[in-house]
């Protein structure tokens, strides 16, 4: 396991000073507060496979940052850092160094939960909605390259990616992210978590490679990450239901057009059609894409919804059954 930078990174005792700086623009306190509970992971799997001289065993090590959510030790990170790893490792940026333990995943959201056993852990700053805005200042904290922690800052440019069809609700920043950003924390400029960093947007080149593109990079809302770890911690996995048709929402009006039907799914059983208007789910009417999304998804398995739908300016009423989503 590499050293943590020494020199200009943020070691140890970094935020004890308190001398203020007048007349400067900074986010010092900000990351006071939140940089302590971001931390490195350090992965090391075991692989066998067979070659030409029979049976080999290679180890394959990765690297990525996590963020500690609670003071009992659970901890944040991105599924694909921790994937298929036979040892966790966890570095605090004081140095101490634990043992983590794999709660669970969720491949819709790339999230994992950790779990470390210490009694005094520094936790990052939460509140309940995060209210994030387009334009507004975030800094994404990480251990890109294994450098040690590292910050960047950036733009809100999207506070989410709606559709029926996905479970995760992205954050677009153009704050930077590197191979090793991904699981760490993406921070306001008071310090309160607004998500959790993931892998940068790639694009195919003509040979089919992908490539990194510079300024669009996303992260999971605080929000979504909260509810998966706590559906993690309860339930050992994320139960999402589904009823298996994708649509948009109206510009300033009410209701979901819906624009695919799956075969044989609830929704095509109970009789939902493309073009249909979706205008309420059990009495609640739809203002946005991701307001039904949320609503079915956490609806349990089994359970009918009654859609009120307009179609061709008739207004009909179906039940649908819950399915579990599969990912």
């Amino acid at each position: 396991m590499p050293n943590l930078r020494t020199g200009t990174s943020l070691k140890n005792g970094w935020f004890s000073s308190s001398t203020p700086r007048d007349g400067r623009i900074s986010y010092y306190e900000a990351l006071s507060r939140s940089a302590p509970a971001v931390v490195n992971i350090y992965t090391r799997s075991i692989i066998n496979s067979q070659g030409l001289f029979g049976q080999q065993t290679r180890e394959r090590t990765d690297l990525g940052s996590g963020v500690i959510m609670t003071d009992s030790g659970y901890l944040l990170t991105c599924y694909h850092v921790v994937a298929n790893a036979d040892n966790i490792s966890v570095v605090l940026q004081d140095s101490r160094v634990f043992e983590a333990q794999m709660i669970g995943f969720d491949r819709a959201t790339d999230l994992a939960v950790l779990k470390i056993n210490s009694n005094d852990l520094p936790t990052i700053p939460q509140v309940e909605s995060t209210d994030l805005r387009i334009g507004d200042t975030v800094m994404a904290i990480g251990n890109p390259f294994n450098l040690g922690q590292t910050v960047t800052h950036g733009i809100v440019s999207s506070p989410g990616r709606i559709g029926l069809w996905n479970f995760v609700d992205f954050i677009q920043t153009d704050a930077v992210l590197n191979n090793g950003n991904s699981g760490g924390a993406l921070v306001d400029s008071n310090g309160i978590l607004v998500g959790i960093t993931n892998a940068n947007y790639q694009i195919s080149d003509r040979n089919g490679r992908l490539q990194n593109v510079d300024g669009i990079n996303f992260a999971v809302p605080y929000e979504v990450a909260a509810n998966v770890m706590e559906k993690i911690i309860t339930n050992g996995r994320v139960i999402r239901g589904q009823l298996g048709f994708s649509g948009e929402a109206f510009p300033n009006r009410p209701g979901i057009v819906v624009t695919a039907v799956a075969q044989n799914g609830p929704a095509y059983m109970a009789g939902l059609r493309p073009d249909d208007i979706v205008l309420a789910i059990d009495g609640v009417r739809l203002e946005s894409a991701s307001e039904a999304l949320n609503m079915i998804a956490e609806t349990p398995p089994g359970t009918q919804l009654e859609l009120e739908i307009s179609r061709e300016n008739d207004l009909i009423n179906i039940i649908a059954q819950v399915t579990e989503a599969e990912v």
